[in-house]
């Protein structure tokens, strides 16, 4: 069982993007940040529903494989869900789709909590207000002994990473500049003491870098 982590960065290291709007939610930049991975084969089937088999089929497909692999729960922020973009609406349930694809129990980081939302394909949201040790370990209960994975955003992210409760970090680092956001390595120097450290280029121009302990 491992607590993992895999993030979309840019080369000066910001993991989201500015400019979002009600139209649009992600901002201009977004598209930028995961083009590579929105383009893989695995992305198309397991997020799109597409199953044609399109998409790249490279280096970057295969961490896309791998991210969707042994995941027995998941933790993420408010954000990520999208109960920002939904005000005090009871109703909302996120932007994810009839069908997400988490595929198991996620546990959203909020203050504000709400009934659990089950979902088509076995994902169940889970809303509650917890100090990153505590959802880890309601994570951790529900994940079967299967791997758990620290979605995001890079504010949560960084906060279990600063915790010291991250046994993996996998960043794809998107060879653009986008000088402004949420930068994922503030206040984490000397974060890779203690990890192993790999490397490897992909056809697309990003480079994943796996932090493991």
């Amino acid at each position: 069982m491992t607590v993992r982590v895999d993030l979309n960065i840019s080369l000066d290291g910001f993991a989201t993007t500015t400019g979002q709007t009600p139209e649009n939610p992600f901002g201009d930049d977004w598209g930028r940040l995961v083009e590579a991975y929105t383009a893989t084969r695995t992305f198309r089937a397991r997020v799109l529903h597409d199953a044609s088999g399109e998409g790249t089929a490279g280096v970057d497909d295969q961490y896309a494989q791998a991210y969707f692999a042994e995941v027995g729960a998941e933790i993420m922020g408010a954000g990520m869900f999208g109960l920002h973009a939904a005000g005090g609406d009871p109703d909302w349930r996120g932007w994810w789709g009839d069908e997400p694809p988490f595929h198991c129990p996620v546990f959203v980081l909020t203050h504000r909590p709400r009934p659990a939302l089950e979902m088509a394909g076995g994902t169940t949201f889970h809303f509650l207000a917890a100090t990153p040790r505590e959802a880890l370990d309601l994570a951790l209960g529900a994940a079967g002994g299967k791997d758990v994975r620290i979605g995001g955003g890079a504010t949560v992210v960084r906060e279990f990473l600063k915790a010291g409760l991250v046994d993996r970090l996998h960043v794809a680092i998107v060879p653009i500049l986008l000088g402004r956001g949420i930068r994922l390595w503030d206040d984490l120097r000397g974060f890779e003491d203690g990890y192993s450290v790999t490397s490897e280029p992909a056809e697309s121009g990003v480079t994943h870098l796996t932090f493991s302990r």
